[in-house]
């Protein structure tokens, strides 16, 4: 799926009463919603900064990993980056 800027009616990003991280809820022009939790919001901006500042960098690759251990406060399932991400 290819979400473009004119297939977006609007996007929506705030903390959700109730809630105490942020969401960012795509509405696209069929009615679909797309949303995504802060953590997932995260990953793209740290992937997308990374790659953008590097000097030499192509590619950066998040995989899901589950924690054996965590820190607390943090989610089991958490988007690591590979080795595979430098190219």
């Amino acid at each position: 799926m290819v979400i473009k800027n004119e297939d977006i009616r609007e996007l929506v990003v705030e903390v959700p009463e109730g809630h105490k991280h942020l969401r960012a809820v795509f509405l696209l022009e069929d009615g679909t919603e797309v949303v995504f939790q802060e953590a997932t919001i995260a990953n793209l901006v740290r992937a997308y900064i990374s790659l953008k500042t590097h000097p030499s960098k192509e590619s950066v690759k998040l995989k899901r990993v589950k924690l054996a251990e965590k820190k607390e406060g943090y989610a089991e399932w958490q988007l690591l980056e590979t080795e595979q991400s430098y190219t």
